[in-house]
């Protein structure tokens, strides 16, 4: 388990990156608002870290549109958690933004993963597919 943690913070650093990659290039060199710009950018990352966390940190097999749709529903219940967050840090607990972000950066990203590996990638049971899902050992 700690293997695949790692991997998915891999993942999630690579797309950090490609996000402010993205938001820096649409707006410098396209001219693309800033706020659209990070938008694009979150679409971009959203697409790219589900083949990366599909194929490379939870080597799952199932295809078609059903695990994108949960990988896309738990993004943004991760979004609605990390909003919560905020709100009850700052509006409700009088707590500095940075405090109440350093709570988000904690609890989205594993409550993410717990979604995905549970829900959005979890193994097809042998008996389903035939055969094991061998990254998940």
């Amino acid at each position: 388990m700690i293997r695949l943690m790692v991997k998915y913070g891999v993942v999630g650093a690579l797309g950090t990156v490609l996000h402010f990659a993205s938001l820096y290039a649409l707006v410098e060199w396209l001219n693309v608002p800033p706020v659209a710009a990070s938008a694009l950018g979150f679409l971009l990352v959203l697409l790219v870290s589900y083949v990366l966390n599909k194929r490379w940190t939870f080597q799952s097999t199932p295809s078609g549109w059903g695990p994108l749709l949960k990988y896309c529903v738990v993004s943004v219940t991760g979004l609605g958690l990390n909003v919560a967050l905020m709100y009850v840090s700052v509006e409700l607990l009088h707590w500095h933004y940075l405090i109440g972000q350093c709570t988000v950066v904690v609890a989205v990203p594993l409550s993410n993963f717990i979604l995905n590996y549970y829900w959005t990638f979890r193994p097809v049971p042998a008996s389903e597919s035939g055969q094991a899902d061998p990254g998940r050992s």
